[in-house]
């Protein structure tokens, strides 16, 4: 027997065996679909051994023989033909379910392999018994058909799974093998990836593959970043710009400063996590689980009531031995073992294609409930770029001035409002002095020291910090800009507040939708940010948002989403992934937007690539899908038993009904048909928001896959 064949017991019948084979992906041959594989061969060769030698058993079976009105000629030992081909197929084709049992049993968790297990033995040795006692009916035809179909499904199964598995190995095929790393006497040579180190410098020709994560240092070129972040359209990259490793050059030429390498990489990210996923397990598959541990007892219950009753009936014979065998076969749990992990396996494929990085699959079940979902306003809701637009300084007060100080504290802050600030400062041209002993005061703003003098720049919270005191003239700007939805910021020089700076934050157009689209689907939106109350009025009241926490410090994010989930709510957070990471774990469902090259963001439940939100719609279609698709298979994997399982009993014997053990598997088998080709069906959902109750044709369609 296959050594991987006896390692790979219980990997069908249990659903969290399933992560079992998801193994490393050091070559492209042994990854996860390799595994998958390795099965699907074995099991399909052992099916068309155990079908050729199967092929005399039921050319020389009497019952069929008499069924099909044929013969066979008969020569001294052709008696011996059905044992000895019937023991070959077992010894061949049954015993690696056997051995696939032990493991349940060792875990006292039976389940379809300990059922399969069991049907084949009872038939084995009632028909070595049959050779030794004869009975009016020999078990041979059915024993050699059991093992057979088993074997089919089995196959039929693995070919389903390694199919939809693949996802990783098509992952990591998207990384060139080699590079062409530029020398410092400006030659190229090439090089294994693996050598690569961060700081080299790479030269990309067009229609080649980027090696890995990095900066481009020089050209121009559209990348086409389709596999890694679903974008249906080549980015555009100029020097300065980010580029992803396994995404493909345009017809341009790119020299790539790299920044990352192996593990570091976003591919290599985004394959932990579709790992992370798959071989996680859901509340579903548990269910599946159970059902599956529930079913063993329910058929060995049902097998012995069957036992007495055509014992009572008809007294102990061959026909009762048939009977409990069927019994047995009819509950074989094949395809509720596929049922799940399928699923899973096609949800996370798909979802990783259309940029959803799923990284707890329960998440990913609860989001198709949500009642509420709380999105952090800047970078999220809106763009992110803030610019100043406007400026207000208290009397004796130059603007430039106010301006340069701003810039001076800002210098050494990568904040977009302190980047905002000095390109308004370049703009002015003003003279930005030196500052010394910057701070960063977590939610409130930053302090240096410039010319002698102790400086402040911040929003609402960093007055409340001073207990400064606002002029008229500044309060008045403010309430004006908040009308306007734009920040304000404040700056303080030795204690007085002397200037403020509007700043406007645009609201992405995709946000309108989605607001719509989740309103559309019965689920609350709320905004939560650190700017000040009027700001965030401003901007919910523009995009219809109902619920708004405003002033917030990132300290007690967390606590709002709690105020939410005391109500009674199932709440998802959407956010950066970094400052937000307390209310992303406090969360249901957490959604890091914008982070796909932040694979470090451990806080999050789903990565959503793209900076979109329009993605989370997407995740509420394909969770409300995906477990729609669950449900229904197991409702196909289970439902078929309480319908056979009577008839396999023989409660309808008196007009003329009974069940072979040979139909009961080709039964069972037929529901693990159903259950493939009804999982694939996953891949037709519609992620297009255009698809939503209410949405206009502009909502940015998407293909699924």
């Amino acid at each position: 027997m296959d050594h991987d064949l006896a390692n790979h017991g219980g990997h069908s019948g249990h659903g969290e065996k399933h992560g079992d084979h998801v193994g490393g992906h050091e070559d492209h041959d042994g990854g996860h679909g390799g595994m998958h594989a390795a099965h699907e061969q074995m099991f399909r060769r052992r099916f068309f051994v155990s079908t050729l030698l199967s092929i005399p058993v039921l050319l020389y079976s009497e019952t069929l023989q008499s069924w099909l009105s044929f013969s066979v000629p008969a020569f001294p030992g052709s008696e011996w033909i059905n044992p000895v081909f019937a023991v070959v197929v077992f010894a061949y084709g049954g015993v690696p379910f056997i051995q696939m049992a032990v493991p349940e049993l060792k875990d006292r968790a039976p389940g379809m392999m300990t059922l399969i297990s069991m049907a084949i033995s009872v038939a084995f040795v009632y028909s070595l018994a049959s050779v030794v006692f004869p009975t009016s009916s020999a078990f041979f035809w059915e024993l050699v058909t059991l093992i057979d179909v088993m074997l089919l499904g089995h196959w039929i199964e693995m070919r389903s799974v390694r199919r939809a598995s693949s996802a990783l190995d098509e992952l990591a095929k998207l990384m060139p093998d080699t590079a062409e790393r530029i020398t410092d006497s400006g030659d190229t040579e090439k090089v294994p990836v693996s050598d690569l180190s961060e700081g080299d410098l790479v030269l990309v020709r067009p229609g080649a593959s980027v090696p890995a994560d990095g900066v481009v240092n020089e050209g121009d070129s559209d990348v086409n970043e389709a596999m890694i972040t679903g974008e249906s359209r080549p980015v555009s990259k100029e020097p300065g710009d980010e580029v992803i490793g396994g995404t493909v050059n345009g017809d341009g030429s790119l020299r790539v400063r790299i920044d990352a390498t192996g593990d570091e990489t976003t591919l290599a990210g985004i394959m932990r996590l579709v790992e992370e996923a798959q071989s996680s397990k859901s509340k579903t598959q548990v269910l599946a689980d159970r059902a599956a541990g529930w079913l063993f007892y329910v058929a060995v219950g049902a097998a012995v009531v069957t036992a007495i009753a055509w014992t009572i009936a008809v007294s102990f014979d061959a026909i009762v031995i048939e009977r409990v065998v069927t019994v047995l076969v009819i509950a074989c749990p094949h395809a509720l073992g596929l049922a799940i992990p399928l699923v899973v396996a096609i949800n996370t494929s798909l979802a990783a294609r259309n940029g959803m990085l799923v990284r707890d699959r329960i998440a990913m079940e609860q989001a198709r409930n949500l009642d509420a979902i709380i999105f952090d306003k800047t970078g999220t809701l809106t763009e992110g770029e803030h610019g100043v637009v406007g400026m207000e300084t208290v009397e004796g007060v130059d603007e430039d001035d106010a301006l340069a100080l701003a810039a001076a504290v800002e210098s050494d802050s990568e904040h977009m409002i302190a980047r905002a600030i000095r390109e308004a400062g370049s703009e002015r041209d003003v003279t930005v002095l030196d500052a010394s002993g910057f701070e960063a005061m977590k939610g409130r703003g930053v302090r240096a020291t410039v010319d002698g003098q102790e400086v402040y720049v911040g929003g609402p919270n960093l007055l409340n910090h001073l207990d400064s005191e606002v002029p008229d003239s500044l309060t008045d700007f403010a309430d004006e800009a908040g009308e306007n939805a734009q920040t304000v910021v404040y700056l303080v020089r030795d204690g007085d507040l002397v200037a403020a700076f509007a700043m406007a934050d645009v609201i992405r157009e995709e946000s309108y939708r989605v607001v719509e689209a989740l309103h559309s689907l019965g689920i609350e939106v709320a905004m939560l940010t650190g700017d000040s109350e009027d700001v965030a009025k401003a901007v919910v009241k523009k995009l219809g948002i109902e619920t708004v926490f405003a002033e917030v410090l990132p300290e007690d994010k967390d606590t709002k989403v709690q105020e939410l989930q005391d109500e009674g709510k199932l709440v998802a957070m959407v956010g950066d992934g970094v400052n937000d990471a307390p209310a992303l774990t406090r969360a249901d469902v957490g959604i890091a937007i914008g982070s796909g090259t932040d694979v470090a963001v451990q806080s999050a439940d789903v990565i959503l690539v793209q900076n979109n939100p329009m993605d989370v719609v997407r995740l509420v279609k394909l969770s409300k899908a995906s477990y729609r698709k669950m449900q229904e298979n197991i409702v196909w994997a289970a439902g078929y038993n309480v319908f056979a399982i009577p008839l396999a009993a023989g409660v309808l014997a008196p007009i003329g009904i009974l069940l072979s053990p040979a139909v009961g598997a080709l039964l069972m088998s037929l529901s693990t048909v159903i259950v493939a080709i009804n999982a694939q069906l996953l891949r037709r959902v519609d992620l297009s928001v255009t698809s939503l109750p209410g949405m206009p044709a502009s909502g940015g369609a998407r293909p699924a896959d």
